[in-house]
């Protein structure tokens, strides 16, 4: 007659015995063993475990496993020379494990609470239910970010690509497992809607061709993300809304760093007025163009230059900071005299928004600097500094306070999280759940109403008013799901 280990680890564990599995069999004999071990699991299934309250909790995320205190470490493992080597036996440590795919499993605990505390287990949905996406597009971002980051997704999964070249379509699909059948062409873009995989397309073309795309990706009837910035203007904005919404499917715009931790903790003690009051806010984002002809010096493809590619993170992120929308804004541009890089699209623009409550925002971007991203939020009590805010990685959060003679400056370091996978997930979380993107359509139409009068107060040198917005995170959806 044989048992499993798993008999013997409910039978130690609820009967308390001080004994090992050795010591056990060696006292009880094996047919003994099994005899004990029925009687005990049967008179420990008469009354409620003391650990448990014999509660429907119990059932239901049932603990697993065996105590370290009850490993028996005697054992040993036979080499295939014949050397002895002292091991101990199999078993699994202790932890609860639900039923629900979803909820994670619980490990035994560890560490103390003077430490960092470790965040749940990962809970990946399996395969066959995570939202299939289309890429349509195959330059620097999709090959240097989003396809990688679908490793790290939990609900999310690459099953079809878009492209113009037929050779990176075929390199690209053999490299991710991509079906031969499931790779298609711009001309042939409306096929999609005969792949019952794809349930989501992701936009990730030069912004020009973002309206065009995200329409006929909606007439499909599959759901839309779509990079930063929307589009090239208000009107082409809009013009994606309706379309979505006639045909009765999501558009979430790419707004990465309203799902990174680091960004949004500091909208959290912004909010919770952790210091106080806001007061102002100084934001940089800058880096360094070299090739005039890429599609972003170009104006009828990218629609500006600094300011629409990264100066936007300045301008979103601040109104994501504070919830509340600006009512004014003045700005000064700039371009070399004779760069080709700069013959068709700003080099430099510096904005001032002016926020309800007296808060100004000051925000400059650049083409042509060495590479520098951050944003220091100035309150009436200590300040909060975001080194590499905008950045794919490296985010580092320094805070400072006054505590009566002292001044406190701390760094804060929290879990990172691949910020690609983590907006591509809320998105699927959105499809599952049927529910409004955090960052809709509706938000990247705000941030180009918010541009145009940039470009305006640029053009005539004087501040230019905003429509007045009451409320606060009027064009959000609702807030993702913690991972």
């Amino acid at each position: 007659m044989s048992f499993t280990n798993e008999l013997l680890n409910t039978v130690l564990r609820e009967a308390g015995r001080e004994v090992s599995r050795k010591e056990f069999l060696n006292l009880a004999g094996r047919g003994l063993a099994v005899g004990v071990a029925a009687g005990t699991l049967a008179s420990c299934q008469d009354k409620p475990s003391e650990a448990t309250g014999g509660g429907a909790a119990a059932a239901t995320v049932p603990t697993t496993g065996t105590p370290a205190s009850q490993v028996d470490a005697s054992t040993t493992y036979t080499a295939p020379d014949g050397q002895k080597i002292p091991s101990s036996e199999a078993v699994s440590p202790p932890a609860k494990v639900p039923a629900d795919v979803e909820k994670p499993i619980e490990l035994e605990a560890w560490k103390s609470d003077v430490d960092p505390q470790s965040g749940p287990t990962p809970t990946p949905l399996p395969p066959d239910r995570r939202v299939g996406y289309a890429l349509v597009g195959l330059g620097h971002l999709t090959l240097e970010e989003l396809l990688p980051a679908f490793g790290e997704c939990k609900k999310s999964k690459p099953v079809a690509l878009v492209s113009g070249s037929p050779e990176k379509l075929k390199k690209v699909a053999a490299q991710y497992g991509i079906k031969p059948e499931s790779c298609y062409s711009y001309e042939n873009y409306e096929k999609l809607k005969d792949n019952p995989e794809v349930q989501a397309i992701y936009i990730v073309l030069p912004n020009s061709m973002h309206a065009e795309y995200v329409i006929r990706g909606a007439q499909t009837g599959k759901h839309i993300l779509c990079e930063k910035p929307m589009a090239t203007s208000p009107e082409e904005c809009q013009a994606m809304i309706d379309a979505c919404n006639k045909a009765k499917v999501k558009l979430m715009i790419a707004y990465r760093i309203q799902y990174e931790p680091y960004n949004r903790m500091v909208r959290d003690m912004i909010r919770d007025k952790k210091y106080g009051e806001v007061q102002y806010i100084q934001a940089q984002n800058s880096q360094s163009s070299a090739n005039p002809d890429h599609w972003r010096h170009k104006k009828a493809l990218a629609g500006g230059g600094a300011l629409p590619d990264i100066g936007l993170y300045c301008l979103n992120t601040s109104r994501f900071l504070l919830g509340t929308e600006p009512t004014e804004v003045f700005a000064y541009s700039y371009s070399t005299p004779g760069n080709p890089l700069f013959k068709e699209v700003e080099e430099m623009m510096s904005f001032q928004l002016r926020f309800p409550n007296g808060v100004v925002v000051d925000n400059i971007t650049h083409y042509n600097t060495h590479d520098s991203r951050f944003y220091r939020v100035n309150t009436k009590r200590g300040w909060l500094h975001l080194n590499n805010a905008y950045a794919y990685t490296g985010q580092q959060l320094q805070t400072s306070h006054a505590e009566g003679k002292a001044k406190m400056e701390n760094h804060i370091t929290i879990p990172a999280k691949n910020q690609f996978a983590a907006e591509m997930d809320h998105f699927s979380e959105c499809i599952l759940d049927n529910k409004k993107p955090h960052t809709p359509g509706e938000e990247g139409l705000q941030d180009h109403r918010i541009m145009a009068a940039i470009y305006q107060s640029a053009r005539e040198g004087r501040p230019v008013k905003l429509a007045p917005v009451q409320g606060t995170d009027v064009f959000r959806g609702p807030e993702p799901k913690e991972a």
